[in-house]
């Protein structure tokens, strides 16, 4: 699953608009027009290497990282930093195998969810994940009880946020 799909998935679960996308991208720190955001959204399997300039944007680890963070913003408001705190996080995404640990993490305060409502998520999609297991994805990479987050996990979990989210 690619850093688009996880935006196409995330847009349509929660039901964001594309004026509302657009928001979203510039909370996070990415400059992008209406415009933009429509090539963003389109799947990288449906486009060939011509196209792809054109017609589609790919979504960068940078670029989903600015959405995560935009997405938190626009549904919880804007937080004040504590002195000592840098203006702007650290990137979390460090490398392809972290996005969908990423990713729960930020939708999770995002949509300020426990790990009781994961659960509940994921066994919508009659996924049995225990709070244990909830726990290790959620801790920091190279952490001794890390476990990753794996793309079919990611997608169950997506799939249950629009069962949630969209009835």
């Amino acid at each position: 699953m690619d850093n688009n799909d996880i935006v196409i998935r995330l847009r349509y679960a929660l039901d964001i608009k594309d004026q509302d996308m657009a928001e979203i991208f510039r909370l996070g720190g990415e400059d992008l027009t209406t415009e933009e955001v429509g090539k963003v959204l389109t799947k990288s399997e449906d486009i060939d290497e011509e196209e792809e300039s054109e017609d589609h944007i790919k979504c960068t680890n940078s670029m989903l990282e600015s959405f995560l963070n935009g997405l938190i913003t626009f549904k919880r408001g804007p937080q004040e930093p504590k002195p000592g705190q840098p203006s702007k996080p650290d990137r979390s995404i460090k490398n392809q195998s972290s996005v969908n640990n990423v990713m729960l993490k930020k939708v999770k305060i995002a949509l300020k969810l426990t790990a009781e409502d994961i659960i509940d998520i994921l066994d919508e999609v009659n996924v049995k994940i225990t709070k244990g297991e909830v726990s290790a994805l959620l801790r920091k990479e190279g952490h001794k009880n890390y476990r990753q987050f794996g793309d079919q996990y990611a997608r169950n979990f997506l799939q249950g946020l629009t069962k949630k989210y969209r009835g």
